[in-house]
């Protein structure tokens, strides 16, 4: 089985609950995720089966879409409420305008600190598992980019919003950064992913509904997962070269328009993708084609 799954995961188990649960319905070794979710976060986690965790690293840089509550007035360690309360502060002078304003900041390329609690590593070591031990190193800011946020409702002291942004991006982080603009911190109480590239919900299904038939389980194919991406069609010769590690020249590829110079683009050998590449234009003094492969796709290439 090669290809991916679009989960609704749900609350209270974490994204490698999910992944091992995948490896059983599946009967499949290779599984792997294209972003965590924390455990109380509910909502679209991609899983690449197969063939499909090769492209996991392409799914990755999606942007991503998240609906998030906080509520006001309380500031946490873990910034969300699995954590342990750390401050309290009045929040009911907070107006509406006020929640709006403060959000706006933040739309745009920004620099956000990582927290303590999150799976990055120091010295090889998860920071969450530092943060259990009461151990705080320095994390270095990250550039990130909010593209939007639509404050879709207040019922202070709680504020529900909707959040496009880039990878990398900390939602309850983000949400913990207003409350403290606001002068009243804040901390997560829910969060859902509802978008994350060109998956949105209605592409979700629920892993409990295919328990006891797993051969119902549809994947979607490596293609339709890199639809977002442009493609270039290859000629039959040039296809039988890249089966041998040698990239295409433009002039052995069709598409619609040529991607600007650096895009990643898709090879395709009648539909089926053989590689991913990066558009590199005038290689061909060096006899490497216009395109630098990044990950070519063997068992796709082999079955055609």
């Amino acid at each position: 089985m090669d290809g991916l799954l679009i989960i609704d995961k749900p609350g209270g188990v974490t994204s490698h609950d999910v992944v091992r649960q995948v490896r059983r319905l599946c009967r499949q070794r290779q599984v792997g995720h294209a972003g965590t979710l924390d455990p109380m976060a509910t909502g679209i986690l991609v899983v690449g089966v197969g063939d499909g965790t090769r492209i996991i690293q392409f799914l990755m840089e999606g942007e991503k879409t998240y609906r998030a509550t906080f509520k006001l007035g309380e500031s946490t360690d873990t910034q969300d409420a699995e954590g342990n309360v750390l401050v309290q502060r009045s929040w009911e002078t907070i107006t509406a305008d006020a929640v709006e304003r403060a959000c706006q900041s933040f739309v745009g390329a920004i620099r956000q600190v990582p927290p303590m609690f999150s799976a990055l590593k120091k010295d090889g070591v998860p920071l969450y598992r530092l943060a259990r031990q009461g151990i705080e190193v320095e994390r270095e800011a990250r550039e990130i980019t909010i593209h939007q946020i639509l404050v879709e409702k207040i019922d202070l002291p709680f504020v529900t919003l909707v959040v496009d942004c880039s990878k990398g991006t900390y939602i309850r982080t983000l949400g913990h950064d207003i409350g403290e603009m606001l002068g009243c911190g804040a901390h997560m109480t829910a969060l859902r992913r509802t978008r994350s590239g060109c998956f949105t919900e209605a592409d979700c299904i629920r892993l409990e509904d295919y328990v006891d038939a797993p051969d119902t389980l549809s994947l979607i194919s490596l293609e339709q997962g890199l639809r977002d991406y442009p493609s270039c069609e290859m000629t039959p010769e040039a296809a039988a070269r890249l089966r041998n590690g040698i990239p295409p020249t433009v002039d052995e590829v069709s598409t619609d328009s040529l991607p600007d110079a650096g895009s990643i683009v898709l090879l395709l050998d009648a539909g089926a993708l053989l590689a991913a590449a990066r558009f590199a234009p005038g290689r061909e003094n060096e006899r490497r084609g216009d395109f630098e492969l990044i990950r070519v796709f063997p068992r796709v290439a082999e079955a055609r």
